[in-house]
């Protein structure tokens, strides 16, 4: 049986982390490098930070927080935001990142989780995915959810992964800081595609929604929480303490 992760998400715009509502309504949290420490202390399995800003914006990734972050923090780091080139992917991971997230890049170049997986290997790059319903079909959004871009998520994630995607990032814009509960339908309609590992974003709202989803589809691998964590509704400590009492595997740390 494969551990399940728990990775907080740091959204940061101009050196803050921020967080909304269904990508809109964003407000300043707290420094990232303050909250990745927390997090990595807490027993977080990996931490994933985006530069919200950075693809819409045309500009290059926060660089100095990332390497700042890294030498604080001792669990794995995937960092995404404006990577559009192979050498984005070569400033992130010389600044300390352990895989790049591509999301809007892929889409303007969808030659570049190819050529990424082919020059760093497979685990290395992360397919990240924002989907929207529209008309009853998953849709692809780019631009931080700001742009329809007509494209079938089930499809592109599937081609994504047949180029070289290791890992997808499933973030529901639909459930996306409701608290409501995870995606299960369309987490489920992914995972079924894929063989590679899927991460759940998206709609946590308390403890119940991880243990729904790990015992609902066994196949996500990881679930992903922002405000959750933030705002000290759950604590990842206590989730893995209550993931083991419902025989879910995980790394624990000890108190």
């Amino acid at each position: 049986m494969i551990t399940k992760r728990i990775i907080p998400c740091l959204d940061v715009r101009d050196g803050q982390v921020v967080k909304g509502t269904n990508f809109v309504g964003l407000r300043e949290i707290a420094s990232p490098v303050e909250l990745a420490k927390r997090y990595s202390d807490s027993g977080a399995d990996e931490l994933v930070f985006y530069d919200i800003t950075a693809s819409s914006d045309g500009r290059n990734i926060f660089t100095d927080i990332l390497a700042e972050a890294a030498r604080n923090v001792f669990i794995p780091l995937t960092v995404g935001g404006g990577i559009r080139t192979l050498a984005d992917f070569d400033h992130v991971l010389k600044c300390g990142a352990d895989k790049v997230s591509v999301n809007s890049g892929a889409i303007a170049d969808p030659t570049l989780v190819g050529r990424a997986a082919k020059v760093y290997g497979d685990q290395c790059v992360v397919l990240s995915v924002d989907v929207k319903r529209v008309n009853g079909v998953f849709r692809i959004f780019a631009k931080g959810g700001r742009v329809d871009t007509g494209l079938d998520a089930i499809e592109w994630i599937r081609r994504g992964v047949d180029s070289g995607a290791g890992e997808i990032v499933l973030n529901s814009i639909d459930t996306d800081g409701v608290k409501k509960g995870f995606d299960l339908e369309m987490l489920r309609a992914v995972s079924e595609v894929v063989s590679v590992p899927v991460i759940a974003s998206g709609g946590a709202g308390c403890i119940g929604d991880f243990i729904t989803l790990f015992k609902t589809l066994p196949k996500v691998d990881a679930g992903l929480a922002a405000s959750i964590f933030h705002f000290g509704e759950v604590s990842v400590s206590e989730l893995k303490k209550e993931m083991k009492r419902n025989a879910i595997l995980t790394r624990m740390v000890k108190e």
